[in-house]
């Protein structure tokens, strides 16, 4: 198992796929399911693959989803897979893409050394690092499953059940540019109203189900011009989704307000990306995890997070999907590794679940 695992990774993250730019790994999988697990390939529309495989040793005819995701964040053009003392790493100038492709690796070896396991979907998303776009383009009219296990976390302790809402907050505000030094009381600054609102505004952990964040500001061309434009990104999330629209309103108001009170522009766009939510610890997957989890030595921790994962999409479309996780660290830096010992505890643990529903 374990020369295949560091095989299969090796290969599948020396193939570049920076979020839209997926096909060609895509691909490489849809030739290995269709050869070595007799799966059944497709594309949707938006180029997500999914693979229906059949039944083995097994009379359940209710599909289990196994669910992750193509794509990785950037830098991750040329990785350069490096295995020293059980860890995988890239070579440094990269990150290595183990998120999510240790967890395609993990599931591509579990159904293969399985003894027995139901019928499967093998969901296969893209841009899922950009905002869950695969997964929310996904044509669901193919799936027939109603329970899935998404392998895509870090720690492999945690059983997440609950998510937040998130909300993509994008401002353009609009002055008037002017010489900063012959006639700036003819310019209005885009710069300062948006710093006017930022300073208004709470941000980071607003409660304990609740945070916010400004994660880009761009504005200005040249160090001598009153700057007539500014940009911001930002987000609010939280478990509880009166509380995320309604502080993502406040920002809207708030930025709308300060920038007419010195003569400028706000056009704020609120986009909700996914909705808080949650599914009881008593479910039958948490209780199948919990189980598979103890199976491979650990000790489970169900939790919810306000951090964004695919399965909050899968629940929101009657999927039933329980995250785990890939064992992956560091994920999103040049520092992301791999440690083969904890691929196999996560190969481990979707045995014990295929067994549980063959």
């Amino acid at each position: 198992m374990e020369e295949r695992l560091i095989k299969t990774l090796c290969e599948l993250v020396s193939i570049s796929s920076e979020s839209g730019e997926e096909k060609e790994v895509i691909e490489f999988l849809r030739n290995r399911l269709q050869q070595e697990l007799n799966g059944q390939c497709q594309f949707d529309s938006y180029g997500n693959l999914i693979c229906k495989i059949p039944a083995k040793d097994s009379s359940a005819s209710e599909p289990l989803m196994l669910a992750a995701h193509a794509d990785t964040v950037k830098p991750g053009k040329g990785v350069k897979p490096i295995v020293k003392d059980g860890v995988v790493y890239s070579s440094g100038d990269t990150v290595l893409g183990a998120d999510c492709k240790a967890g395609i690796a993990e599931i591509l070896e579990a159904v293969s050394s399985s003894r027995r396991h139901p019928p499967l979907e093998i969901v296969i998303t893209r841009q899922e690092e950009i905002g869950f776009v695969g997964a929310k383009n996904l044509d669901y009219s193919l799936l027939k499953a109603k329970r899935g296990v998404l392998v895509d976390m870090d720690a492999l302790d945690a059983i997440v059940i609950g998510g937040p809402s998130y909300m993509n907050i994008d401002i353009e505000i609009t002055g008037k540019g002017a010489h900063a030094g012959m006639e700036p009381e003819k310019g209005v600054s885009a710069i300062k109203a948006a710093s006017l609102a930022i300073a208004t505004l709470k941000d980071g952990r607003i409660d304990p189900e609740t945070t916010a964040n400004f994660g880009i500001i761009q504005g200005g061309l040249i160090r001598n011009g009153v700057p007539d434009k500014c940009a911001i990104k930002a987000e609010v999330r939280s478990l509880n989704n009166d509380k995320c629209i309604a502080l993502s309103n406040t920002y809207k108001e708030v930025f709308e307000v300060m920038a007419r009170s010195i003569g400028a522009k706000a056009d704020v766009n609120l986009n909700l990306a996914f909705k808080a939510t949650r599914i009881s610890e008593d479910a039958p997957m948490v209780q199948v995890a919990k189980k598979a989890l103890k199976s491979a030595g650990i000790d489970p921790k169900v939790m919810v997070i306000t951090g964004g994962l695919e399965s909050a999409i899968y629940n929101e479309k009657g999927i039933e999907t329980i995250p785990i996780g890939n064992g992956v660290k560091s994920e999103h830096t040049t520092s992301e590794n791999v440690s083969v010992e904890d691929m196999k505890k996560v190969v481990q643990i979707l045995q014990h679940i295929l067994e549980q529903f063959a």
